[in-house]
């Protein structure tokens, strides 16, 4: 995988919405936060378009999403928000020119869309908070962002869970937004590397769905070949009559498999939604006292 170049102090960032409407209070807010890491935003022309349900028509917010791609001075492109769509647009983007002159994606939720384009690319992208999420993103969760983004990539070490299987491996993070992934299944940018290590979050679906989605990877053999899963947020979930809760569906769902397991990643739809760089090689260690992971 191609790691794309680490930003520095005075370099120009853009801020396209590929998807969902963001509120202009939240480009301003996020354009000052980047500033104060040094950085020189640059909205995209549709930034704060309206279509609908979306920032803008299929053709803006791919124009902008392309010369974002494209830019010679961008060096790393904020996705504003997620929402829906990109799906839309995914394959309508030329990728040759960014291939060449790498830079870092960021964002989550429907921007999982694009990050599987990318990793299928053999480039790594950042899953991470949004500017329409800044304001309610923790102090420490940004402040790892703006690490990560400057080259001070760090390990993690997360809590124990019941829920968690001890091992030990290392392999290449892909996954993002469950729906997504599910959504996206056997298409022509399904990231299909065999002995990944998975990465999913989720935030406001029925628990019969992610029982759903979660029985049909494993029905199709998505899960089988896998190293490692790592397991985020699965927040605001509708509970109903289940009588089980997200994790204790996902874990049922691996449970016959032997691959390590690490839940309660702090990564999602939460406010402690902490950087992760899909593509990356990572080394997932869990143990009774916790989970580690580790970047390369």
């Amino acid at each position: 995988m191609i790691r794309p170049s680490y930003l520095q102090s005075g370099d120009k960032v853009a801020l396209v919405s590929p998807a969902g409407i963001v509120a202009a209070a939240q480009l301003q807010h996020a354009e000052e936060v980047l500033r104060s890491w040094g950085l020189e935003p640059v909205r995209g022309r549709h930034a704060l378009a309206q279509f609908g349900y979306f920032a803008g028509t299929d053709a803006e917010r791919a124009e902008d999403l392309q010369g974002a791609l494209d830019s010679e001075e961008i060096r790393a492109i904020f996705c504003t928000r997620g929402g829906y769509g990109c799906l839309r647009i995914v394959e309508k983007l030329d990728y040759s020119t960014f291939q060449g002159n790498p830079k870092w994606l960021i964002g989550f939720s429907d921007i999982t869309v694009l990050h599987t384009k990318l990793t299928s690319l053999g480039i790594e992208s950042l899953h991470g908070p949004m500017p329409k999420s800044f304001e309610k993103t923790t102090g420490e969760a940004m402040e790892q962002l703006r690490r990560f983004l400057f080259g001070e990539v760090t390990s993690y070490r997360v809590p124990p869970h019941p829920l968690n299987r001890e091992g030990t491996v290392r392999s290449d993070l892909t996954g993002g937004n469950l729906s997504l992934l599910h959504c996206i299944r056997s298409s022509v940018i399904e990231y299909r590397q065999k002995g990944a290590i998975l990465f999913i979050e989720d935030v406001g679906e029925n628990l019969y769905a992610i029982d759903r989605m979660m029985l049909s990877f494993k029905l199709t053999g998505r899960l089988d070949d896998l190293q490692g899963l790592i397991v985020g947020g699965f927040s605001d979930m509708c509970a109903g009559n289940f009588g089980k809760t997200a994790e204790e569906i996902i874990r049922e769902a691996v449970d016959e498999y032997d691959y390590p397991l690490c839940f309660g990643f702090p990564a999602g739809h939460i406010p402690g939604n902490y950087p992760l760089i899909l593509g990356s090689s990572i080394e997932l260690s869990i143990e009774q006292e916790g989970c580690e992971i580790t970047f390369f």
